[in-house]
């Protein structure tokens, strides 16, 4: 009997544990019958589970109940382009035909066009076919019932700018509000006060269609100890530093084409390289006024109106193909590409890399981790001042959300004071995440330091409780904004092209890439070699040239995957040649 009762008594205490030591969250649990919300999100662990517990605790204190948010992570923000547009695709296709209109061949491109334009029909296409096409445009465009079609994903939470206009341009995307619904205080104080930019230095941080709700910059994440070991006794401050060859075969890199964030970071290469080419040209002053002139005259891409000279522009594309060029160094100095962003800071801290381009708090927070208890800083990372642009990751409503209202709330939520703090306090500050420190910088401008009596008083609040001190200049975000000036026209109309010319210049033609630079750094380097040189950094001729001005129009015009194939053919081949041209023209091998 009293071994009964000890047992009993035991089972009794395995039962209440999880309730002596559950964490007080301050609301009930959440129950059937209660709201939930689905997110789709490339968003890492330790972001989905602080702001869903952040969200359902804000949500019950305000509107009475706890919220579960059903995330759907699935991958990058590629992955997640293609798995929305085919849901869409599905779903419209079969509200479509249940009507009793007939589907066609070309219909899911119809209706994700980015180009469509129902005012102006080619001129190989009868008036009954244009008539159908705009009718189907129009319908998908003009619909936003979950009852009609629907994804059945109610927001897509991160990526990029980029990510946001072109879910956008699909008709993926619909406002959350009309622009005199937005909650008073969201975007602006009472007084006017701009709490969220449209955007700053030419990068946009939110659009009717999304908003952002953190910022990010690129930088250099680097082990000292790995680069005393190569030979390098300076830390690097500038893109460029990367293609040093002691660098060779250290690099850890990442995956354009699966990261929305790294693809930032190559584009943002190549426009320091514009802006260095345009300034050595003696253009520096007159950047701002040409540009406006430019975009006012609305001529056809690489022309220049009356007042701005031809050389402006030349200049400009001499930066975009040093750029490349850059890239393609950085590239050579490669010892891997992974699919994951957050993959180089973990192996440069470890040392199994010696650098790397990281997002800033991937960098920040691996730094921290791995040089506590040594009493030493082995492992730093830096944005390049100047060299980086202040980016912001959105929040965005999918059209035919199923839980529109909740999915309102949650963006009120992401933008508010409440929701800020968690991108930046400490583990266990009032109003700070419970679990993990997210590190990152939050977008409201009353974060900051500001010559504004009222947001800089609320910067002193934050102060007192964030991880890191954001009155440093390194991580000001707004000071770094004023920084670097993005110039859209020079390289964004190239995003999606930099992101596979990448994978097919240093990642398919990878191993031949690598071997040809080995040949070339074993004999003399790139000064020794010019022959060499000039094979290895050859653009693209086919399908056509490869310039600034045909790279706008190369991935309208071609299949993507034909484009991919033909590029790492050529490059293949070029590698092979320059690896034969500097064992010919270089000297003994080192």
């Amino acid at each position: 009997m009293t071994r009964n009762l000890s047992i009993l008594a035991v089972l009794a205490a395995v039962v209440a544990l999880p309730f002596v030591f559950r964490q007080e969250t301050g609301v009930r649990e959440w129950r059937e019958g209660d709201p939930v919300l689905v997110v789709i999100t490339p968003m890492n662990e330790a972001i989905r589970h602080e702001y869903a517990l952040g969200f359902s605790r804000w949500h019950a204190e305000n509107f009475g109940s706890p919220v579960k948010v059903d995330w759907r992570n699935i991958g990058g923000t590629t992955e997640i382009s293609r798995y929305l547009t085919s849901e869409f695709v599905s779903s419209f296709r079969a509200w479509w035909t249940a009507q009793g209109r007939p589907w066609r061949g070309d219909g899911a491109a119809i209706i994700l066009s980015k180009s469509f334009n129902p005012d102006a029909k080619p001129g190989d296409v009868d008036e009954a076919d244009w008539a159908e096409q705009c009718s189907m445009y129009a319908a998908f465009r003009g619909t936003d019932d979950p009852q009609a079609f629907s994804s059945r994903i109610d927001m897509y939470f991160g990526g990029g700018a980029y990510d946001g206009d072109s879910a956008t341009r699909q008709g993926l995307l619909v406002p959350a509000w009309a622009p005199e619904e937005i909650p008073p205080g969201l975007l602006a104080t009472d007084a006017g006060a701009e709490l969220i930019p449209p955007g700053m230095s030419g990068e946009v941080w939110r659009t009717p269609t999304w908003y952002g709700t953190t910022l990010s910059t690129f930088g250099i994440c680097y082990n000292r100890d790995r680069m005393l070991a190569q030979g390098m006794d300076r830390d690097p401050e500038h893109w460029a530093d990367l293609a040093d060859p002691r660098w060779f075969g250290t690099l850890g890199l990442a995956d354009p084409t699966k990261s929305g964030s790294i693809a930032k970071a190559f584009e943002t290469i190549v426009q320091v390289q514009c802006r260095h080419a345009v300034e050595a040209a003696g253009f520096g002053p007159m950047i701002d006024d040409y540009e406006l002139r430019i975009a006012a005259a609305k001529l056809a891409p690489g022309q220049m109106p009356e007042g701005v000279p031809e050389e402006y522009q030349q200049a400009v594309e001499t930066g975009w193909m040093n750029g490349l060029r850059l890239i393609q160094k950085i590239g050579a100095n490669a010892r891997y590409f992974t699919d994951s962003a957050s993959k180089v800071p973990l192996d440069v801290g470890m040392g199994n890399a010696a650098a790397g381009l990281a997002i800033d708090f991937y960098g920040r927070f691996e730094a921290q981790v791995s040089n506590a208890g040594h009493g030493r800083e082995s492992m730093a990372y830096v944005t390049p001042r100047g060299e980086s642009g202040v980016s912001s990751d959105p929040i965005s409503l999918l059209r035919g959300a199923p839980r529109r209202e909740i999915a309102q709330r949650f963006i009120q939520y992401l933008l508010s004071e409440e929701g800020q703090k968690l991108w930046c306090y400490r583990v266990g500050e009032p109003g700070g995440p419970q679990k993990y420190a997210l590190q990152r910088f939050p977008i409201r401008r009353d974060f900051y330091p500001s010559d504004n009596p009222v947001f800089q008083a609320a910067h002193e609040r934050h102060r007192a409780h964030t991880t890191e001190d954001m009155s440093r200049p390194s991580l000001d975000a707004y000071r770094l904004a004023e920084e670097y000036v993005y110039r859209p026209r020079w390289t964004a109309g190239h995003f999606g092209l930099f992101r596979d010319l990448v994978r097919a210049m240093c990642m398919d033609a990878g191993k031949e890439l690598r071997m040809a630079w080995g040949e070339i750094v074993a004999r003399g380097g790139p000064e020794a070699c010019p022959r060499a040189m000039d094979a290895l950094q050859r653009l693209p001729l086919e399908p056509e040239p490869l310039t600034w001005t045909s790279g706008l129009a190369l991935g309208r015009k071609y299949d993507r995957i034909d484009l991919l194939r033909e590029w790492t053919i050529q490059y293949r081949a070029q590698y092979a040649e320059a690896a034969r041209l500097a064992r010919e023209e270089g000297g003994t091998r080192r």
